[in-house]
């Protein structure tokens, strides 16, 4: 449900009571007093339910179970105030619809509360997956970025992945940009959910969800999140910092491809492809497949070459990983062509 369908809710219950007390006029009170009696009083049971987000099996369970326990005792409490003959005529009649009402509302909200307390498992069902396959809401920047298709499509990804309207609103003003660059990453984005869209086996929801009184998307996302019980798929740093500040689950892209990234420990060989020179003096840089940056000691006149090299430490940075390394002409295969490589640095 969005946040339109509880604020339609609350105000059919508000005016569900209020019309039910200005036709009854209990404790003979006036139309006006009714209405606003009746009102405040729906008022001040929905105010109790503004600060109950999240849904799961059992925070259904025990709604449910707390409804219907309101109900029947607000039945028991109903039919024991007719026998006392405390009250009598419309007042008698209101409480007779009221009571039963408002217990079954209460009902529910403390059926919400508790709900965290139960732990239930049956046989042949796995609760446990169902919780931890949540919701995923999409960030306009891992859109963007690309990568979150390839990692759908591995199947590393289960549940459902969401797509809010603001956020395909954003990518549309980028796509609108000005800015060639800018309009190309925005373009790149709306490629993205139309990729995701036609993979089979993928769950995909464009959700109209919003929220008109926040202007930031990120802080829609965490919002968005919080009411659906999901997490927030980004590799935004900031988002990824405010998300966890406000108790929201990150899956971050970034940090996933550096999880990703080959162990490599101080002394061990590799082979790479010296690209280009570096900046301090007789470097080399080298590139791996994943985009790790590679700085060679002894190398600049190694340019355009494959050689084998000694790793000499490893620099984890907030940007990602550096490995820095020396080429030794004796680790070099004894071949005429890294022969000339090997003299050609000498």
């Amino acid at each position: 449900m969005t946040s339109w369908d509880f604020l339609i809710l609350r105000i059919c219950f508000v005016l569900l009571l209020a019309g039910l007390a200005a036709a009854l006029r209990p404790f003979g009170l006036s139309l006006p007093q009714a209405v606003v009696g009746g009102s405040a009083v729906a008022i001040a049971a929905t105010l109790a339910a503004i600060r109950l987000r999240r849904l799961s099996v059992e925070t259904t369970l025990g709604a449910f179970a707390g409804a219907l326990a309101g109900a029947v005792l607000g039945l028991i409490f109903s039919s024991a105030l007719n026998q006392a003959s405390l009250l009598h005529g419309a007042t008698l009649q209101f409480f007779h619809l009221a009571i039963p009402l408002l217990g079954a509302y209460v009902g529910l909200l403390a059926g919400l509360a508790k709900s965290e307390r139960l732990k239930l498992e049956f046989p042949g069902i796995a609760l446990d997956s169902v919780r931890t396959s949540s919701r995923k809401l999409l960030d306009t920047s891992v859109l963007i970025d690309g990568r979150i298709a390839d990692i759908a499509e591995s199947g590393f990804l289960d549940g459902q992945l969401v797509i809010p309207q603001f956020v395909l609103h954003e990518l549309q003003l980028v796509a609108d940009s000005g800015d060639s660059a800018k309009r190309n990453r925005g373009r790149r984005g709306l490629d993205v959910v139309q990729r995701l869209q036609k993979m089979p086996g993928i769950q995909i929801e464009v959700s109209g969800q919003d929220f008109p009184a926040i202007r930031e998307v990120d802080l829609k996302l965490i919002e968005g999140a919080k009411l659906q019980n999901a997490k927030i798929v980004t590799n935004d740093f900031n988002l990824n910092k405010l998300a966890q500040v406000q108790g929201v689950d990150v899956l971050n892209i970034n940090e996933l491809a550096n999880s990703l990234k080959p162990v490599v420990l101080p002394g061990e060989v590799m082979r790479v492809f010296i690209l280009k020179e570096g900046k301090e003096h007789n470097q080399g840089v080298a590139y791996l497949d994943d985009g790790t940056m590679v700085v060679v000691d002894n190398a600049r006149r190694l340019i355009s070459k494959t050689v084998d090299i000694t790793v000499t430490s490893v620099l984890q940075t907030t940007a990602g990983k550096m490995i820095f390394g020396r080429f030794d002409e004796r680790l070099q295969p004894a071949g005429p062509e890294h022969r000339a490589s090997a003299s050609a640095a000498s």
